[in-house]
């Protein structure tokens, strides 16, 4: 059966033997509005392949349960859990889509696998102001996931509810089992048994899109199938099994089939779940047997291609954002052989240094082609040079070598061991990292064989199709004809994704295995901003796409091209745009935008997710990489801004009633002056001395703003510093705008936090997902607060700059420039059509708007406003 209880060493399951005769009642887990399975925006809920259910999109931040029973599973990303019921029902509950991307931010999870919990207790919380930004649904289906032993009554659908209304009955299936045995490796009587062992790709483990897809595919099979990890074991036909194997990116994964269709089950799940698939068992001596290279597993061993005409629809994540109209086309690496044996060391080692020589040349000419306008590209190559010269890699590799590899072999081994390392750890950052590391591997691999990429040979208007793309293959393509890319790999921050934003080409990645079953010069939509693809769309639906593709594409194009100088208005009024960034890795692309510094550096990315505060000089050397790569612009570091909903442990923080108004930001800093004086240390470091400002989150008073500024004289002088540092503010708190002017006297600039300024100034917290449609930065008593602000910063000569979210739309610009800011802080996407809007203004006509806005009386009339002079676009 499909149920959770076939892993063994789970977490504990409740008893189960026989059902009861009464139903179970499922009630609502959480307020909102009640909406069919069907209307949910994901193929893997909308299409039941985890199960049946209906699904709820929140007006509340709190998952409750929906009744008594046992945790049995809940994701380390805290967005999703199971829960199962007394007489064994199961029920999935999954907050948002493509949540797991967050690794856990903006989720609080109350209970653990293995509780025991009643109906109504709190499970998870969500800041849905955090996950609302960063994921396009916030849809929490409702599976019931062992649908062979249960079934669901009827449910009125398209209604509000309110969490612990009755909705449906869980019914028990006559003669079905709620909890079977584990399952057995599958019997040799029954056949040979085709095994498989692979390394887990997925960034995010296995989580709930891949085990639904890996349950649908399994049950469509004749063989019977077990995964295996860690001593457990799982039937992949259950999709809570398969979570809860608890596998994570880079676990190792046996999967045992037997049946008619054994070996080309096991080799599909083997694709599905990894990028190689082992020798069927038993394997040959590899002392023995030359060892070729495989190609990507989902190339080796995808299903077969889809009929020419069929309509299909798949989803992804954004990689790059954007709309294009084209034809598909699918790239296959060239993929290079090794043998293990090796001649005599001294031979290998020359053809080593010899296709070295060859790689390191092939990527110089690449740079040099690129020309002074190299950008991330270029930077990307760069780093594929260094590891050229890495002297771990080269010493892997030699010692090998001179054990009787051959050379392929040695360098080929090399490289995947230090992948299999940065994948282990579990960050999905450094394992798409692992992504340059695997294409030097290959540049080196074909320069020894003598090998070649062939230049694909693609018609206009391509939609480019490949398991993942590696940055040298990239580089190599006709980008001309490109306009949109899809990868059934891959991840949203990868160096390929860096690429194609930087020049403007569409992308989604982790689109699956189905990515490479259309076959070539199928009609596409790709629609990257929402992560989906149309295959077979209607003709009139792909030439509204075509056109507006092809506006957005020239405007953007248009704004990219003169986003990188200063940013004046049309009246020559200097208007500073920076760029907020979160660390180094996001400095290229920021000026690639056209971001003229850095205007928060949001340093409590270092403190988070780790069980011990930031050395000094870690701190260091994070902060002087964004200032080496800001090459002499302004970089603006806002200290520690934890509390709340960012919370570090080790700073022993209190339980508080209410954490959005107690000991949070500077608060916090200054009630733990040993976290506050390492970081002052290390911002005053930073060279060149001038070049960094320090940014003091949520000061509500003098007071706190003077016991830092002593901080920043006592350290300054014990460092021997005699270069003073800018001390700036947030202004945050209604409090610092009403009195500006007094603290405009002391401190050195203003930023402005439209978020929590929003916040505080209408006593909404911005967390409440009841009143999310009423938390307005464009109302006119925050507008008021920004102007009170701006005109004390003015008295006393100070700059006022706004780094809150409203600074990265393009439409709140000519109020903020009316108000009197002068410098706007956004995320890089948005600085090429900020710039473009600010350059058409005037510093007359925004005071005007600006002025007209602060008599409104609403943040919708003020929107009207802006729509009437004709900047609503």
């Amino acid at each position: 059966m499909d149920q959770v209880s076939s892993v063994s060493g789970g977490a504990p399951a409740a008893s189960a033997a026989l059902a009861p005769a009464k139903p179970a009642r499922l009630c609502a887990p959480l307020d909102g509005w009640l909406i069919p399975l069907s209307a949910v925006d994901d193929p893997v809920f909308s299409g039941r392949v985890l199960g049946d259910g209906f699904a709820i999109d929140p007006t509340a931040t709190t998952l409750r349960a929906p009744f008594d029973g046992v945790i049995t599973s809940i994701h380390r990303a805290r967005h999703a859990l199971t829960l199962r019921a007394d007489d064994g029902a199961e029920i999935l509950m999954h907050i948002g889509l493509d949540t797991v991307g967050l690794k856990g931010e903006g989720f609080t999870a109350h209970v653990a696998e293995g509780d025991r919990v009643s109906t109504g207790e709190p499970l998870i919380d969500f800041d849905m102001d955090v996950v609302s930004q960063l994921v396009r649904s916030l849809m929490v289906p409702i599976i019931l996931t062992n649908g062979g032993a249960f079934s669901l009554s009827a449910v009125a659908t398209d209604r509000v509810v309110a969490a612990g209304d009755a909705l449906v009955d869980i019914h028990p299936v006559d003669g079905a089992t709620a909890t079977p045995a584990a399952p057995a490796a599958p019997a040799a009587s029954d056949g040979a048994v085709e095994r498989r062992t692979v390394t887990l790709t997925d960034p995010f483990g296995i989580h709930a899109r891949p085990a639904g897809l890996l349950a649908a595919f399994a049950k469509s099979t004749q063989s019977a199938v077990t995964i295996s990890f860690d001593g457990r074991r799982a039937d992949p036909k259950s999709p809570t099994a398969l979570m809860l194997l608890g596998a994570e990116c880079g676990a190792v994964l046996t999967i045992e089939a037997t049946g008619p269709d054994a070996a080309a089950t096991a080799t599909r799940i083997a694709a599905m779940l990894g990028t190689e698939a082992a020798e069927t068992a038993p394997a040959p001596s590899a002392a023995s047997t030359p060892s070729a290279t495989p190609a990507p597993a989902a190339a080796v061993a995808a299903s077969p291609p889809i009929a020419a005409g069929t309509a299909l629809d798949l989803t992804g994540v954004t990689a790059a954002p954007g709309l294009a109209v084209g034809v598909s086309h699918r790239l296959i690496l060239a993929i290079a052989t090794v043998v293990e044996a090796g001649a005599d060391p001294a031979t290998e080692a020359a053809a080593l240094a010899v296709a070295f020589d060859a790689t390191r040349s092939a990527i110089a000419a690449e740079i040099a082609a690129l020309g002074p306008s190299a950008g991330p590209q270029g930077e990307i190559l760069g780093a594929h040079l260094a590891f050229l010269d890495d002297p771990d890699l080269r010493a892997a590799s030699d010692a090998l070598i001179a054990a009787g590899k051959s050379a392929g072999f040695a360098w080929k081994t090399a490289i995947e061991t230090r992948v299999a390392a940065l994948r282990a750890l579990g960050k999905p950052i450094l394992i798409e990292r692992a992504a340059d590391l695997l294409d030097v591997q290959r540049r080196v691999l074909l320069a020894l064989s003598g090998d070649h990429d062939v230049a694909p040979d693609f018609a206009p208007d391509t939609v480019l199709f490949a398991d993942d793309l590696l940055p040298s293959q990239f580089t190599a393509l006709d980008l001309s004809r490109v306009v949109g890319i899809v990868l059934a790999g891959g991840g949203p921050t990868s160096h390929l994704a860096i690429l194609a934003a930087s020049r403007g080409i569409p992308a989604i990645v982790a689109v699956g295995p189905d990515a490479l079953r259309i076959p070539d010069g199928e009609p596409c939509l790709l629609d990257a901003d929402a992560g989906t693809l149309r295959i077979g769309a209607p003709a009139e639906a792909i030439e509204v796409t075509r056109r507006a593709a092809t506006v957005r594409r020239d405007r953007a194009a248009a704004d990219l091209a003169a986003a990188a100088g200063d940013c004046h208005m049309a009246d020559g009024t200097r208007i500073e745009v920076f760029a907020n960034l979160g660390g180094a890795d996001d400095v290229a692309g920021a000026l690639g935008n056209g971001a003229e510094g850095c205007g928060l550096l949001r340093s409590e990315f270092l403190f988070l997710d780790r069980a011990t505060a930031p050395s000094e000089d870690e701190q260091l050397m994070r902060y002087q990489a964004v200032a080496t790569g800001l090459q002499g612009r302004p970089l603006i570091v806002r200290t520690l801004d934890a509390g709340a909903d960012k919370q570090v442990p080790y700073a022993d923080p209190p339980k508080e009633e209410n954490p959005a108004l107690g000991m949070r930001g500077i608060r916090l800093s200054l009630a733990r002056p040993e976290l506050l004086r390492t970081q002052i240390r290390a911002i005053l470091r930073i060279e060149p001395h001038g070049q960094a400002r320090i940014m003091l989150p949520m000061i509500a008073t003098l007071e706190d703003l003077r016991k830092v500024r002593r901080v920043v004289e006592t350290e300054s002088r014990a460092l021997g510093r005699t270069t003073p540092i800018e001390v700036g503010i947030m202004v945050e708190v209604p409090s610092v705008a009403l009195l500006a002017e007094v603290f405009a006297a002391e401190a050195d600039f203003f930023s402005i936090g439209t978020n929590d300024l929003t916040q505080y100034t209408l006593a909404m917290d911005r967390g409440n997902a009841g009143l999310a449609d009423r938390i307005d930065p464009l109302h006119p008593a925050v507008l008021r607060l920004v102007a009170m602000a701006a005109e004390g910063a003015r008295i006393h000569g100070r700059v006022t700059g706004v780094c809150g979210a409203l600074a990265s739309l393009p439409l709140a610009a000519p109020v903020l420039i009316g108000l009197g800011v002068t410098e706007l802080s956004a995320t890089p996407a948005a600085i090429p059509a900020l710039k473009a809007r600010i350059r058409t203004l005037t510093l007359k006509r925004c005071t005007e708007l600006a002025e007209a806005a602060r008599r409104a009386d609403s943040g919708d009339a003020v929107r009207r406003l802006l729509a009437d002079a004709g900047l609503d676009a």
